[in-house]
């Protein structure tokens, strides 16, 4: 394995932490404590608790990892395709 080869997990947000961290639970049932991707962070993608997300982290340091993807969400509280109305500026 090559020093920057990186380790890929899913998981679920358990708990948000301060300072933009937070716990994740991985699949395997290993917990973590991840903060936030630069990209994510530019493009303002907010996260919350309960949401599927990918983390990436290094085999040196298995107890810290980088939160680098948020899953589009599958809960039933809005039809797929729904927009907020355009209303226009004057």
């Amino acid at each position: 394995m090559a020093k920057e080869e990186l380790m890929e997990f899913e998981g679920q947000v358990t708990e948000i932490l301060p300072d933009a961290r937070f716990r994740v639970q991985l699949e395997g049932g290993h917990e973590v404590i991840a903060y936030t991707a630069g990209k994510m962070k530019k493009f303002r993608i907010k996260t919350l608790t309960g949401d599927r997300v990918t983390v990436e982290m290094s085999p040196y340091d298995l107890d810290k990892a980088r939160l680098i993807y948020r899953h589009k969400d599958e809960r039933p509280g809005g039809a797929p395709g729904a927009r907020r109305p355009n209303f226009r500026r004057r």
